[in-house]
Formats: C-alpha cells, sequence, structure tokens
C-alpha cells in the first residue's frame, strides 16, 4: 500500500458547489475509485486550499489512474469539479492536483 497527499486550489466563489458535489458524489464514481484500488480516500479544506489523502493497494497505479481517467462517467464527475479547482503553479507536468512529498509517517 502506498500514500498519496495531494493539493490545489479551491476558488472562493466555488467552495460551496465544491462540498454540495460532494455531499452526493456519484455512486459510479465511487465505485470506479474502488476499481481502481483507491481506499481511504478524504479531502480537507483549509485557507483556499483543498488536500486530499488516499492509499493505493494495487500493483500498477499509472495503469489504474489511465482507467479512471478513461471512464466516461468520471470525466463528466471532473467536469463538474474542474470549474471549482485551480492548479498549483508549482505543479509538475501533467498533474491537476498536485503530488506532495511525505516527509513523516506513523502507524
Amino acid at each position: 500500500m502506498k500514500r498519496y497527499g495531494t493539493v490545489i486550489k479551491v476558488k472562493p466563489d466555488k467552495l460551496e458547489t465544491y462540498k454540495k458535489l460532494h455531499a452526493e458524489v456519484w455512486p459510479d464514481v465511487l465505485n470506479m475509485i474502488k476499481r481502481c484500488h483507491i481506499q481511504n480516500y478524504s479531502i480537507y479544506y483549509k485557507d483556499g486550499y483543498l488536500f486530499s489523502y488516499y492509499e493505493y493497494t494495487g500493483t500498477n497505479y499509472e495503469a489504474d489512474m489511465a482507467k479512471m481517467a478513461a471512464d466516461p462517467i468520471t470525466q463528466k464527475w471532473w467536469a463538474c469539479c474542474k470549474p471549482c479547482q485551480e492548479p498549483l503553479e508549482t505543479r509538475k507536468e501533467g498533474e491537476w492536483w498536485a503530488v506532495m512529498e511525505e516527509v513523516f509517517h506513523q502507524d
């Protein structure tokens, strides 16, 4: 299992929209997340930033993320969420949410 932390900004005028979307995530989106070996997935908000944490339990992260990205329902979900988000300028090429470096963990 590998842990991931990611960060993105949320547009101030879109925070309530983003919260409403995530109060009722579409079941097909949730199922795709599980099918792509993601568990213990959370999103937190603070001072204009969204922080996500999840655990990946699969064996081919790139393939699973490509599978998720190719899913038509997930694409529609992202199209609803993206207008609420503002990616960090410092993110790596190809990232929407910027992957964070884990500097400490204790089980």
